[in-house]
């Protein structure tokens, strides 16, 4: 991604001041800052640590320029310009020493990674600002993952907190977050961002102060009301400082450094960097079906480490077979060659994926392939989508769950297949011996739904059944399918 104006630092007036003021020893930040810790952590990601754009930060800029020629400003223009984002904003942006100890840990020591963090920031801040709008509250909060995560979905802290917005476990259950051997959606983007906002809300219900919620979401209620009874019943930040965790003592200094970094990176020569496959080069796909990463990337030319690290929720590299679609991440040409071979990966794919643990897989070989399942219906759902999804006619979902119509709703429980131990889900239908057959020759662009269409009565189910040994190494075109025909 080129930038046109990367070299406008040539033109900026040097007449401020040459310096930026050091901050006070008690806040100098070392390398076990949990902040620090955060960008470093930043820095081994795969399309980051193996890039070609990487230069050595602590003597040159982003640019490969000597580090005396980086832009430098002094305290009080720093200072005045937090003041004028102070105007418009409902955050007390102070500025003090803690404060500007983290403007130089991003526009001077951590240079590089913070041009990384302005590149993800094109891909993920469209999702934070879509939830904070939705929530009715402060855009600013998107700068919060920012200091939580270095915005690195993978991000997991000694603690064990999780994700772009760093849960731990069970604050992340409480607000819908699920894990468990397979899945752990504190790494989902949008889950986890829709967790944040509800739990930021219930922090700022507490306090009536968005920097109390900030050091709230950090160390927990309980400590923060610790630090307020030592303070002596003060709810104001800057006057619990120092009764806070230490951790917790820069994480709102870090927050008003990153709206400051935002805001003025141009001003110290700082300029977006687009990580590999981390912003115009990614696309999202979702899927409702059992999916090996490893299958993907053999079948699409993709790396698996690159999925992997894309993919994060997924915590053995497969997608289980769950009743709600899961989002998944993949380089754009993947995703390309994905879709234009989607029936393969959904019925093909399975086969050739990482067995599942010994007990799971016990339990799902002995389940019966008619046993009912219940399917809560989501926004935007049909009788037709949900049909498709489980390989069943919409005459069947109709049957099973006594509709007269083709209307459902949104949280409405649909019973899927027979009930467990009905003859005939143990039983074939006895009219499967005495199908009559005709062969459809597959052309180019033919999916399975779009072949079953052709044919009334036909569905995705009955062509898997009928070919399952055509269709093991996908659907291609020239492959002769039988399909039923109705009988006379």
């Amino acid at each position: 991604m080129q930038f046109p104006f990367r070299h406008l630092w040539l033109a900026l007036p040097f007449v401020a001041q040459s310096a930026v003021a050091q901050p006070d020893d008690a806040v100098r930040l070392t390398a076990d800052d949990p902040v620090v810790q955060r960008l470093d952590d930043l820095a081994q990601l795969p399309w980051i640590k193996h890039s070609t754009f990487t230069t050595d930060t602590a003597h040159h800029n982003v640019h490969g320029f000597p580090a005396e020629l980086i832009p430098a400003w002094s305290a009080t223009v720093v200072s005045e310009r937090l003041r004028v984002l102070d105007d418009r904003t409902p955050f007390d942006l102070t500025y003090n020493a803690p404060v500007q100890a983290y403007v130089d840990l991003y526009t001077i020591r951590k240079r590089e990674l913070s041009s990384r963090m302005l590149g993800l920031a094109e891909l993920y801040f469209p999702v934070f600002e879509e939830a904070l709008d939705r929530h009715r509250m402060p855009m600013e909060l998107k700068y919060l993952a920012v200091v939580e995560s270095a915005l690195n979905p993978a991000a997991r802290s000694r603690a064990g907190a999780v994700g772009l917005w760093q849960f731990m476990l069970p604050t992340g259950k409480m607000y819908g977050l699920d894990v468990d051997s397979y899945i752990d959606e504190r790494h989902d983007v949008y889950l986890s961002t829709d967790a944040a906002c509800k739990y930021l809300k219930y922090l700022h219900g507490l306090y009536d102060s968005w920097e109390m919620a900030l050091a709230a979401y950090n160390c927990g209620p309980g400590n923060v009301n610790k630090a307020i009874r030592r303070s002596g019943g003060y709810k104001d930040y800057w006057k619990i400082y120092d009764h806070l965790p230490r951790e917790t003592r820069g994480y709102v200094p870090a927050f008003i450094a990153v709206n400051y970094l935002f805001a003025h990176h141009a001003d110290h020569n700082l300029y977006p960097v687009a990580p590999t496959y981390c912003a115009y080069e990614v696309d999202t796909l979702q899927v409702c079906y059992r999916l090996d990463l490893q299958s993907v990337a053999k079948l699409t030319g993709a790396s698996y480490e690159e999925l992997q690290a894309l993919n994060p929720t997924f915590k053995l590299g497969v997608v289980p077979d769950i009743s709600q679609p899961m989002t998944i991440y993949m380089p754009r040409e993947a995703a390309g060659v994905f879709v234009a071979n989607e029936d393969h990966f959904r019925y093909a794919a399975p086969a050739q994926a990482t067995p599942l643990p010994p007990s799971t897989a016990t339990v799902a070989a002995a389940a019966p392939a008619a046993a009912q399942r219940t399917h809560t219906v989501r926004s935007g759902e049909s009788l037709g989508t949900i049909a498709r999804k489980y390989g069943v006619t919409v005459s069947d979902l109709k049957r099973w769950n006594g509709l007269r119509s083709d209307r459902i709703h949104a949280g409405q429980k649909l019973k899927v297949g027979r009930p467990q131990g009905s003859t005939s889900a143990q039983q074939p239908a006895p009219e499967r011996a005495a199908e009559n057959f005709a062969y459809y020759t597959v052309q180019p662009g033919d999916t399975l739904w779009n072949i079953a269409q052709r044919h009334p009565g036909v569905t995705v189910e009955d062509l898997r059944r009928l070919n399952a040994d055509g269709l093991r190494d996908g659907l291609k075109p020239g492959l002769k399918l039988k399909v039923a025909q109705p009988r006379s």
